[in-house]
């Protein structure tokens, strides 16, 4: 029988290498729910939801008590008749989109295995195999160069710098510090998180293209309210731009791509209430010539698998901010996604490639 017989969550906490710094918050424990669906032939599917107050809104509490109405709607739907199953997830309850996106991993994964498809290929199998690059938090210039150079040590080749948490000026000494360290072979990307308003946005780009400090892209520069703002920065700069806070639906890529506000989109499922929503926000961008990027927050290896399966699936996503479970002092999921240096490879089991016994066994301290 392929119907669902029972939806659970537990609660995960694993402590970071090195507190994570944005302009948005510190954090130095990633914290989340994990969902757990059953199936009446006994086949488990798995997803997880990170509280990320100050971006989704979500907490561990509402994120619980939004999957007990969730799944109320699910017990006892067949996983095949997929339409049915995610129609009544995204309107069981408005918002709430972490919530939605552990449910609908959960869901993908129990698909994937019963169709007998490792997720990726399942969802298009366009990449065998993708790098990450990684994240540099925002701290002291030479804190930062440091941390930049360590990272290439370890065989990254493109960093994401965290920035927009103070002055301008001083985010300019961040980046100089960290090109006089790494050199100029090395991708830098920007990611303010909506930390400039759009007229310094437009300056601190200026000032880093007249000094050749080669950025790839800029993310999010201004708040995730501020379209005509967003619009204003990709208008009036050479550099790429790239809108994350300002689309979590279908309906906020919609007016992002057709006010041409950004140069590309980068997709997170905790935004989009997972995997069957991005997909949509992908197409959109494709169909207006938009590349994508796939990233996290700050998830273990069970959500990033989800994550990286679906961003490799898809021509249009080319590019890939997966280094979360990096940053943890342990891996909690047995199977997933599998890490060498920048790359990121993908296991031929069907679905998300868990070892479901070994992984419940860690969540329930042997108790189940």
């Amino acid at each position: 029988m392929t119907k669902i017989r029972a939806i659970t969550t537990y609660r995960t906490a694993v402590p970071l290498i090195k507190p994570f710094k944005t302009a948005l918050r510190t954090v130095t424990t990633a914290e989340a729910i994990v969902v757990h669906i059953l199936t009446e032939d006994g086949h488990r599917g798995f997803g997880e939801a990170p509280p990320t107050h100050v971006i989704t809104g979500d907490s561990l509490q509402s994120i619980e008590f939004a999957i007990e109405l969730i799944a109320g709607g699910l017990i006892g739907q067949d996983i095949r008749h997929r339409e049915v199953l995610f129609e009544k997830l995204h309107k069981s309850i408005v918002g709430n989109s972490s919530a939605k996106a552990a449910v609908d991993m959960a869901l993908y994964d129990l698909i994937a295995q019963h169709a007998g498809l490792p997720l990726v290929e399942f969802l298009g199998g366009y990449r065998q195999e993708i790098e990450t690059d990684f994240t540099v938090s925002v701290n002291s210039p030479e804190e930062m160069a440091e941390d930049a150079a360590a990272y290439i040590r370890d065989g990254f080749d493109v960093l994401k710098i965290k920035v927009g948490i103070d002055t301008v000026e001083q985010d300019i000494k961040r980046i100089r510090a960290i090109r006089d360290k790494v050199g100029y072979d090395v991708v830098l990307r920007l990611d303010a998180n909506q930390g400039w308003e759009p007229k310094a946005a437009v300056r601190a780009i200026g000032l880093m293209e007249d000094a050749g400090l080669g950025i790839e892209l800029i993310e999010q520069p201004v708040p995730a309210s501020d379209i005509d703002g967003l619009k204003y920065v990709t208008d009036h700069t050479e550099t790429p731009i790239m809108a994350d806070e300002s689309i979590f639906t279908p309906q906020d890529a919609v007016r992002v791509l057709q006010l041409r506000a950004a140069d590309l989109i980068n997709i997170k499922l905790m935004k989009a209430g997972g995997i069957h929503q991005a997909l949509k926000i992908n197409a959109l961008a494709e169909a207006y010539g938009v590349k994508c990027m796939t990233g996290s927050m700050i998830e273990t290896k069970l959500g990033v698998s989800a994550a990286a399966h679906f961003a490799a699936s898809q021509a249009n996503i080319t590019r890939f901010d997966f280094d979360p479970p990096l940053m943890l002092k342990r891996d909690i999921l047995p199977g997933g996604i599998q890490y060498s240096g920048n790359k990121i490879r993908f296991s031929e089991k069907p679905g998300l490639g868990i070892d479901s016994e070994m992984f419940l066994q860690r969540l329930t301290g042997g108790n189940e």
